[in-house]
């Protein structure tokens, strides 16, 4: 399979593309970026050539990963799944709920594969907790909070991002905490209050189908070091509708988790079957985030 990689900021540079150069099964198809001279950077790590057009790119690959803003993979989503190739998405899906819809309409009537950047769900460790969160963790007994605290947008190459600057950490880290949380406890089905203080510390409650609530603390301007992470669930769980089950750790190779991502994704083209985290997933995520930004009003 040959996969091409659409973007060449610091993450593609840093994860995407030595994942592809790593990986024994997926071969290099290039690389399009806006700016030439930084698609020869990544290139230079995934291997394959620098295009000078998407279409270019497009002929020479079976699949496409982005790395690019929400808006930009919004706006080439429909030409690249109309081209019947395979994608590796980001989060969030679009700049905005409307554009996410049309997005993840397009995916779906394309029939391609697609997968969702959700790192936290291609850790192996991750993976073994979410399969030991004790039965009844999503009923009413349940309570879980989770809480994302580092100073990323301090400083560093994702500091000056522009779609970041409005919600930082909502969506950047959100939609990994919401999915987390969603797959432990059930799906998320409200969000029931959402608070906001500047300059980027966000507070906000989750409802879930089974009757679980969860409450999430997430900021990426909070000057700590190592990043304050966590998720705890809490009671309703087990023989005896009690316990806790407590995650601590994030994964510590984003691009192995990458690999991991290529490896499902492309059992899942072989078999013709959708991922959990596949562009559906994407869309959930992105309405949930919605629900917050209004509830913060």
């Amino acid at each position: 399979m040959r996969i091409g990689l659409l973007g060449a900021g610091p993450w593609a540079q840093a994860v995407h593309a030595p994942a592809i150069a790593a990986h024994p099964r997926w071969s290099a198809a290039g690389v399009w970026a806006r700016r030439p001279e930084a698609a020869a950077e990544v290139a230079a790590i995934s291997g394959g050539p620098v295009h000078t057009s998407v279409e270019s790119l497009l002929d020479a690959c079976d699949a496409v990963a982005f790395a690019v803003p929400p808006a930009v993979q919004a706006g080439l989503l429909e030409t690249v799944v109309g081209a019947g190739k395979h994608v590796v998405l980001e989060k969030p899906l679009a700049a905005d709920l409307p554009a996410a819809r049309r997005a993840a309409a397009a995916v779906g009537a394309a029939g391609v594969r697609s997968a969702t950047m959700l790192t936290l769900r291609f850790d192996p460790a991750i993976r073994a907790w979410l399969d030991t969160v004790p039965d009844g963790a999503g009923g009413p007994g349940t309570t879980a909070t989770a809480r994302w605290l580092s100073g990323a947008l301090l400083g560093g190459p994702f500091a000056a991002s522009a779609w970041r600057a409005e919600h930082g950490a909502l969506l950047d880290v959100g939609p990994h905490v919401v999915d987390l949380l969603d797959a432990a406890l059930g799906p998320v089905t409200g969000v029931d209050h959402g608070h906001r203080d500047e300059p980027d510390l966000w507070r906000f409650g989750l409802v879930h189908a089974g009757g679980a609530r969860s409450s999430v603390v997430l900021s990426l301007r909070i000057p700590v070091d190592p990043t304050d992470f966590e998720v705890a669930l809490a009671g309703g769980m087990g023989p005896d509708g009690r316990g806790r089950h407590v995650l601590d750790r994030r994964p510590a190779d984003a691009v192995a988790c990458f690999g991991a991502l290529l490896d499902d994704l492309e059992a899942a083209i072989a078999d013709g079957t959708d991922l959990p985290v596949d562009a559906r997933r994407a869309l959930h995520l992105q309405q949930v985030i919605d629900g917050v930004v209004r509830a913060v009003g």
